[in-house]
């Protein structure tokens, strides 16, 4: 097998590289050649004491680390795979409270008990409400537009959907949720210079956000409410999260769940209009594909890793106890081995076996019927308010090194 030609000092965790594109080509060059690929990097320079990680780009090799935690875990070195510099072990470590950063047997106990805040029931029971929602989050987008009819899609109509579903989910009242948006941003925008967000402001965010949701906690215990936060912290007899465990479970859910389908829905947007054939399409027939095609297209988190338990065997290469191994998913949802024309946006695509929402095993995403419930939601209010919606501007991409962000993305009503 030929070793891959890419270009000199290649990371695909580097955030530089990641504010400017996705690597794709350099992920097709692996997928042929090295399908899992060391990449070595300084000591520490990623919060890791280490000399780098493996890089895997395969469809199948992604699923197969997904659906093995006995030999993959989570734990050791969190799924995070690129933190800042400057954080230390102890930082790192405290996020083992984290649900995506648990393995079984207690990651096991804590999902089956955070379940229950997303049953089919449950996501129903939130429809009228955001259907509602979404409504009106676009009609006061073109409503609040410029002179000109031009407006920032994502802070206009992205990001609201997303955080209302997370608050009405867990009955933040209306006048908390700017604060939980607030925090969100800020822990995940620590890498992007122009947030001017340091890492101890993200930590601080973080703090502010658990500490919020242990005192909803607290206050459910002491007096049961009929919501998902009462059962998830006061149903005698069934288990129950601890106060901390809940908030460290909101942190999650701010993330996970806000940033994640908020990027998601903008790359989708910008999507649909640098394809208008797949626009009209979606505005004649609303397929109901489309959601699962936008979370393939955009993979809104590019990777996350884990960390190998004992000496094995991957894509043809050995690898070490305690090597790091990074699970890279906007490769795998780009695999031709898999997609038919992967290139291709295609709303209509069916199958559709992306891993957008992890690649099966003990963390596939948790809220993804709910994930794909707001994307409908949004484009079909966007298609009957604003079916004339046209770009404006070229997206301006998040700095960041496992998220696929756009920060901002300026588009137009009218002709």
């Amino acid at each position: 097998m030929p070793c891959p030609a890419l270009p000199e000092g290649f990371d695909a965790t580097d955030p530089d590289l990641l504010q400017s594109r996705i690597p794709l080509p350099e992920f097709a060059q692996l997928r042929q050649t090295a399908p899992v690929w060391w990449c070595p990097q300084s000591r520490g320079i990623t919060g890791f004491d280490d000399e780098g990680y493996w890089v895997v780009t395969r469809h199948a090799d992604v699923k197969y680390v997904s659906t093995h935690p006995e030999l993959f875990s989570s734990f050791e070195n969190t799924a995070v795979i690129r933190f800042n510099e400057h954080i230390n072990r102890e930082q790192i470590e405290v996020q083992r409270l984290i649900m995506l950063n648990m393995d079984p047997p207690e990651h096991t106990r804590v999902r089956g008990i955070v379940q229950r805040g997303f049953t089919p029931r449950a996501i129903r029971s939130l429809e009228t409400a955001l259907r509602e929602r979404a409504r009106r989050i676009v009609e006061e987008a073109r409503r609040n537009a410029a002179a000109d009819g031009t407006f920032d899609f994502v802070t206009n109509i992205a990001v609201e959907l997303p955080l209302q579903a997370i608050a009405e989910l867990i009955g933040v009242p209306q006048d908390d949720r700017a604060r939980i948006f607030d925090w969100s941003n800020k822990m995940v925008a620590y890498d992007d210079p122009e947030y001017a967000i340091t890492e101890e402001v993200g930590a601080d965010a973080a703090m502010e956000l658990i500490g919020y949701s242990m005192n909803m906690a607290a206050d459910r215990k002491q007096c049961p409410a009929k919501d998902i936060v009462t059962q998830l912290v006061a149903a005698e007899g069934e288990g129950n999260l601890s106060s901390d465990e809940f908030g460290f479970f909101v942190l999650l859910l701010a993330v996970a769940g806000n940033e994640t389908t908020r990027n998601a829905i903008s790359h989708g947007m910008h999507a649909f209009l640098t394809h208008p054939d797949q626009w009209e399409l979606y505005k004649r027939e609303r397929p109901a594909t489309t959601a699962e095609e936008i979370v393939r297209w955009a993979t809104p988190v590019t990777s996350f890793q884990r960390t190998a338990t004992q000496d094995t065997e991957l894509g043809g290469q050995k690898i070490k106890k305690g090597d790091r191994v990074g699970m890279f998913y906007s490769s795998a949802n780009n695999d031709p081995e898999v997609f038919d024309n992967p290139g291709l946006f295609d709303i209509t695509r069916d199958p559709n076996p992306h891993l957008g929402f992890g690649g099966g095993g003990p963390h596939f995403c948790l809220g993804k019927s709910l994930a794909i419930h707001e994307i409908d939601l949004i484009f079909n209010a966007i298609a009957d308010v604003l079916p004339d919606l046209h770009l404006a501007g070229e997206p301006r991409r998040l700095r960041a090194a496992w998220l696929n962000g756009i920060k901002e993305l300026q588009v137009a009503v009218g002709t």
